[in-house]
């Protein structure tokens, strides 16, 4: 039998381009991933790579600058965009809320360190904390607004809908669904701290 011919791999530099900038955190090019939200108005970008998402445009510094508003240089807490909760929410993930421009994994926060001669010394998921974003993610797919409950208890921020009967509608069903929601959310992040794919994620650095 003659030999199958193989599909060439092609190398994600091949895609670089004007439409596809480099990552802040590896360099390799950014893919589109989002429509711009109500909330957000840029386009949202990742990395195939090392899974960084970016709203706009995007620069290292930047990035940097923003991690560290999530802790300090010695450590940050994020929202995990290689989660499950991120994968199953899509454009109703929790993580992307209104202001925030750049949605982090470990391995983008890794790599962005390195720039600063820091490595990623422990990576600890925060389960309480994953779960209220994996809840809230589940709440977003039946909400006209984004992030409502979890901003009504004061622990985010929320994209909240157009109109007022959109609102009212929203508070109503996250009431209503909260427990239902909560019974979905349960084992899909217990299985993301598992296989280390959890919501919320709590980072140490230490310098090389």
């Amino acid at each position: 039998m003659p030999n199958a011919q193989r599909t060439p791999v092609v190398p994600l530099e091949a895609g670089a381009g004007p439409e596809n900038p480099p990552c802040p955190a590896c360099g390799e090019p950014l893919f589109g991933w989002l429509s711009p939200q109500a909330w957000m108005h840029a386009p949202v970008s990742r990395c195939e790579s090392c899974g960084l998402g970016v709203v706009g445009a995007a620069e290292p510094a930047e990035a940097l600058r923003e991690l560290d508003r999530l802790g300090d240089t010695s450590g940050a807490r994020i929202a995990n965009r290689a989660s499950y909760a991120a994968a199953l929410g899509s454009a109703g993930w929790a993580g992307l809320e209104p202001g925030v421009r750049y949605f982090f994994t470990v391995e983008a926060v890794r790599r962005l360190i390195a720039r600063r001669d820091q490595v990623v010394k422990k990576s600890r998921w925060a389960p309480l904390g994953g779960l209220g974003a994996t809840w809230q993610t589940m709440l977003n797919s039946v909400t006209f607004g984004h992030n409502f409950a979890l901003a009504a208890l004061g622990r985010g921020q929320a994209g909240p809908a157009k109109h007022r009967w959109q609102r009212r509608i929203d508070a109503l069903a996250s009431i209503v669904l909260a427990i239902p929601a909560l019974l979905i959310a349960l084992p899909v992040e217990l299985a993301g701290g598992i296989f280390r794919r959890g919501a919320v994620v709590t980072l140490r650095f230490e310098l090389l």
